[in-house]
């Protein structure tokens, strides 16, 4: 059994639990929770500190079909129209990061999927 990807091989055929994400992460792809701001996805291009720079980022102001950050970072969103995503901003700078998720694949293009909220 590898540890590391959780599998098990039989004649041939590989086995993973049901409830293991089989989904890779992303290299550059996170949510960032921060204390007042509220929480953000998208590309970490520096970090320093509670600072954290991000390009390509969606505030994810409400969210439905996952039940914490933590299973958004891993599956997504079940709900993309009831979510309330704004448009992606080119720059931001967050000055009190308190929790960074990487995101797997699956739920980087969940979550770019989600079409924009506006008012």
């Amino acid at each position: 059994m590898d540890a590391k990807l959780n599998e098990i091989e039989v004649n041939g055929l590989k086995y993973v639990p049901k409830d293991q994400p089989t989904s890779e992460l992303c290299e550059d792809y996170h949510i960032v929770r921060t204390y007042s701001a509220g929480v953000f996805a998208g590309e970490i291009v520096e970090r320093e500190g509670q600072e954290v720079e991000m390009v390509n980022a969606r505030r994810l102001w409400y969210w439905s079909g996952a039940a914490s950050l933590s299973q958004l970072a891993m599956e997504g969103v079940k709900k993309p129209d009831e979510c309330k995503f704004p448009q992606e901003v080119t720059r931001v700078v967050l000055t009190k990061a308190i929790e960074i998720l990487s995101c797997t694949k699956k739920a980087q293009e969940s979550i770019k999927g989600v079409k924009i909220w506006k008012q």
